[in-house]
């Protein structure tokens, strides 16, 4: 079609070329903000569950350096789930995060804070990081 005597060829390509073009710079435009968006909300889940594990690990330790000062404090039955709880922490497969096991063992933890908490007898929950008053005004 395109022959050196045919000034139109160019002319009828023109909106083929344009939308090959225009796709492939979308793509890249999308390629890049997709990692970046994806980087973002990674840290941002990554940092919750850092934080959610943290919160358990130091009651968990509070916990332990108390059955160490006074052994009798605690029911065997208590001490037995910090230990579980313990151990789940430890296990937790924080490099990880596609590991399926994940979500079982966030929900393990949690429901053997609420019995712990429960056995106690004492009001004890995990809230989060305090939020802002205007959720725009938190950024990553």
């Amino acid at each position: 079609m395109d022959t050196p005597g045919d000034i139109f060829g160019e002319s009828l390509n023109l909106e083929d070329t344009h939308l090959k073009e225009g796709f492939q710079e979308g793509y890249a435009t999308g390629l890049a903000s997709g990692k970046d968006d994806g980087r973002e909300v990674g840290l941002k889940t990554g940092f919750i569950t850092g934080e959610e594990l943290g919160f358990y690990r130091g009651c968990i330790d509070v916990w332990n350096s108390v059955i160490r000062v006074e052994p009798t404090c605690f029911s065997t039955r208590v001490q037995k789930k910090i230990k579980e709880m313990d151990e789940l922490v430890s296990k937790y497969p924080i490099l990880e995060p596609e590991n399926e096991s994940v979500t079982d063992i966030m929900e393990s933890l949690r429901l053997k804070f609420r019995a712990i908490c429960a056995t106690m007898n004492v009001k004890l929950e995990y809230n989060g990081y305090p939020k802002a008053s205007d959720p725009n005004e938190i950024q990553f």
